[in-house]
């Protein structure tokens, strides 16, 4: 017998069935929103896993294709590795609950969360992440939650929230933000440039809902949730942290960390660690391997005693201050379009590359609404980018999910498809790395999408803010554009793109249970200003506006529209048509079913040629058309010629020459090219071309 609980959400029912599924796994709730049916489970392993510092946590969202009604592509009819969507999906879901963990709990932890059917107005994401926050909340994993999560979409100017297919499709936003009891924990964001003070009003709009939500998970967990286990605890040794800060002073560990050169700093701190080692050789061998633990939570209580307490950043810039910034274009010469971005030891190469339409990326998943992608952003991190040797096998979670903001912030200042027919690939390269690469991505894409002669309707730059606590909510310190230090061991990533006139991505990291309306106002003024100073400063001055055209490597597209019934001939018999003329010009053509033609190619002229001869064959002859044609065939009355590949026309001996004509051949000769000029329909409704009439 199993138990289920159900709430009106935004205008649908939610229920949640426990107990009927997965009994054992530690925690199963088998979710249900309208026609929605996400399986969310918790497991935690037995014992804790050896040898690692972290806590052990792994998140999936699996997209079963039965779910839409669709058989997998591919050879095997099976889904393969997880899609891009779920990948995003599932770091979404990961963030707001993450923090929620013990942080010295080591036993593996897996969320899973299988999507078993979609109804296109109630989103599969949202039901899974609610999923994941019932399911351990309910299992007897240490978990100090509940969260929830709402999307919120904007249209007409008005909040809707978790917003149908419909109204997805016209929204001016794509908002997500997850909730504890009193805090916001979690933002992401897409926006067409949404004022500061109206992401903020939505942001808050949706935690107010998210509270209802945990007040009916609160009536679950006191129904039917287990006692949470005991752990054991990886907190560094009493003993060895009274040791070691004594023999190593707070002085001596500043002295360590205050510097902006990432490579000084781990070197200080190798030192330090020898020194520990060395000390602890024959007295404590047990504390080497803890050292590393140790020495990391050292090296985090003085950055943040000394930002909290002294307002003195590691690399000894004021609060609201910038690293040093730089700009340039053109890096690579032949590439459509390349910029480079350099915020201190921060630094990203962006190469933008142009395409016809047709090399957009298609897209087979759940949402109906997407089908293809024509921007597609990319991010690279190598392992040189960071100062280690490792060989690259592909882009991992945190590659995807870099590539995805990156796009998400410049997607709302692109042309459409109609103002600019191509599709885009822009590719961010990680020169070096220390903090906030992601935003880095943003700004040189701006620059090289620009370069490249794509016509954005407004720059785009984007930025970090930080964050350290104290002990209560008042005692905090926003600090802006962050670096790795500063990432790793204070309390947030806030990371915001937008232009001049609003916000159009947001994505928020955080390690604590929260966030007050305070600070979230104070870091979205703090990335509001940076990005302005970004913008206006150094991209400006690398370059202003969008080129005019496109570059001289760049294909160039040209578009024109076609009757759709002539379609046909435009194609040919098997293609014979349209190869033919591919194969004349060396462009590429693509041809949707309303008619519209794509000529894409690097030469201008053979662009214009085969647009040409495109309208002779989509056209009727008109009297007084004057063309050039090919012969193609000699009769003894006259001689066939071809205007264009399938196209064909005849002149009569006698339409030939002012003067008599004996002989088609004393005239013309198979392979000639020669003028006529369109006479009209002679007595049997055919065409009639002349030679000899042509002005």
């Amino acid at each position: 017998m199993y138990k289920s609980y159900s709430m009106e959400l935004c205008g649908r029912t939610l229920t949640v069935d426990v107990g009927r599924v997965a009994a054992q796994a530690n925690g199963a709730a088998f979710m249900h929103y309208g026609d929605t049916v996400v399986l969310s489970t918790a497991t935690a392993s037995e014992e804790p896993r050896d040898g690692i510092d972290f806590f052990p946590l792994s998140v999936e969202y699996e997209e079963k294709m039965y779910a839409v009604g669709k058989i997998p592509g591919g050879f095997n009819k099976r889904e393969g590795k997880a899609s891009e969507h779920a990948i995003l999906t599932s770091r979404v879901i990961d963030r707001p609950m993450r923090p929620l963990f013990p942080k010295d709990y080591r036993n593996d932890v897996t969320l899973n969360n299988m999507v078993m059917s979609v109804d296109p107005d109630c989103s599969p994401e949202i039901t899974a992440m609610l999923g994941s926050a019932i399911a351990t909340c309910i299992s007897d994993i240490p978990f100090d939650g509940p969260t929830a999560s709402t999307r919120v979409g904007m249209v007409d100017g008005e909040l809707v929230f978790n917003p149908t297919s419909a109204q997805r499709a016209v929204s001016d936003l794509e908002l997500t933000v997850a909730s504890t009891r009193d805090k916001v924990i979690m933002i992401e964001a897409g926006a067409n440039e949404i004022p500061e003070a109206k992401m903020i009003e939505a942001i808050f709009a949706a935690h107010e809902i998210n509270q209802k939500i945990i007040a009916f998970i609160d009536t679950i967990v006191a129904d039917c949730g287990k006692p949470k286990h005991s752990y054991q605890s990886y907190d560094v040794d009493a003993e060895l942290w009274e040791d070691m800060t004594s023999f190593i002073p707070g002085p001596e560990m500043e002295e360590a960390v205050f510097t902006d050169e990432k490579q000084v700093r781990e070197e200080n701190i190798r030192v330090l660690k020898e020194k520990l080692k060395e000390r602890y050789e024959e007295t404590h061998p047990e504390w080497i391997p803890m050292l590393g633990e140790a020495l990391y939570k050292y090296q985090k209580k003085t950055v943040r005693k000394m930002i909290l307490k002294d307002h003195k950043r590691p690399d000894g810039r004021a609060i609201t201050q910038i690293r040093p910034l730089a700009a340039e274009i053109d890096m690579i010469p032949r590439a459509h379009g390349s910029a480079m971005f350099t915020r201190g030891q921060t630094q990203i190469c962006d190469v933008v590359t142009l395409a016809p339409l047709s090399e957009a990326q298609k897209i087979d998943g759940l949402d109906e609404n997407e089908t293809s992608k024509r921007y597609m952003h990319q991010y690279n991190f190598p392992a040189y980018s960071v100062g280690e040797t490792k060989v690259s096998r592909g882009p991992g979670r945190r590659e995807i999910g870099h590539g995805a903001l990156a796009e998400r912030a410049l997607v709302p200042v692109l042309p459409s498809a109609e103002e600019f027919p191509y599709a885009i690939r822009a590719v961010s390269e990680t020169f070096e790395s220390n903090g906030s690469t992601s935003q880095a991505s943003i700004c040189a894409s701006c620059m090289a999408l620009m370069a490249a002669g794509v016509p954005l309707k407004a720059m785009v730059a984007g930025i970090s803010c930080g964050l350290v606590t104290g002990d209560t909510d008042d005692d905090y310190i926003v600090l802006t554009d962050i670096q790795g230090l500063e990432d790793f061991f204070g309390d947030m990533d806030f990371k915001v793109a937008g232009t001049h006139k609003g916000i159009t991505a947001i994505q928020m990291d955080i390690k604590i249970h929260g966030l007050t309306r305070a600070i979230i106002e104070e870091a979205i003024a703090r990335t509001r200003e940076a990005r302005f100073y970004i913008m206006d400063e150094v991209m400006s001055k690398a370059i202003a506006e969008p080129r005019q055209t496109v570059g001289k490597y760049a294909p160039k597209i040209e578009m024109m529209t076609i009757d759709p019934a002539t379609i046909g001939d435009v194609v040919g018999k098997q293609g014979k048509v349209i190869n033919r003329i591919i194969a004349e010009t060396g462009v590429k053509i693509d041809i949707t079913d309303d008619g519209n033609v794509s000529i894409c190619g690097t030469d201008a002229d053979m662009i214009a040629k085969a647009m040409k001869t495109i309208e002779i064959i989509t056209s009727d002859f008109e009297e007084g058309q004057v063309l050039e044609g090919t012969v193609i065939s000699i009769k003894d009355f006259g001689a066939f010629l071809e205007f264009a590949p399938g196209k064909e026309g005849m002149v009569h001996i006698s339409k030939m020459s002012d003067k008599r004509v004996e002989k088609v051949e004393d005239v013309l000769s198979l392979g000639q090219v020669v003028k006529v000029v369109c006479l009209g329909k002679d007595k049997m409704g055919r065409f009639s071309f002349s030679m000899k009439d042509v002005k």
